[in-house]
């Protein structure tokens, strides 16, 4: 099965499979990695939007979940992105934190309620991730 593309990020909830009520974890809350700082986040604004739409998100982030808290506290929050994951219908990667790439497909299919992720980044091993049952969307990738 083929990569599907999608074009830009406001194409995001149309994308993801969504429903209302569905779970959905974002890997990202920073504007950039290796930093805490929130102002003008894309995947924040991706997971408000999501909220107001009706979906159940959770955000994980290495550095930045105590600044979205306080900017976001209608979203839930989660310490580690693999606990973030749990009873998910949809992943949202959205960020270059290197640690996200190592995080392997096969643990993660385990926790989720439905093997789907959107990779706005497009660093995920989409071939290892399918090994495991993924379905994948890549953004900016045909």
């Amino acid at each position: 099965m083929p990569t599907e593309r999608v074009k830009t990020p406001g194409a995001i909830a149309a994308a993801c499979w969504f429903q209302v009520g569905k779970r959905i974890t974002v890997w990202d809350a920073a504007f950039k990695p290796d930093t805490d700082d929130i102002r003008d986040s894309p995947a924040l604004a991706v997971a408000h939007r999501l909220h107001r739409l009706g979906a159940a998100v959770t955000v994980t982030d290495p550095q930045a979940l105590d600044n979205a808290r306080k900017q976001h506290p209608e979203l839930d929050y989660a310490d580690d992105p693999i606990a973030a994951v749990q009873d998910a219908d949809l992943l949202l990667h959205l960020a270059e934190w290197p640690q996200y790439q190592h995080i392997d497909p096969h643990r993660l299919a385990t926790r989720v309620a439905s093997c789907k992720v959107i990779d706005g980044r497009g660093t995920l091993n989409v071939a290892t991730g399918r090994e495991a049952g993924w379905t994948y969307r890549v953004l900016g990738r045909p």
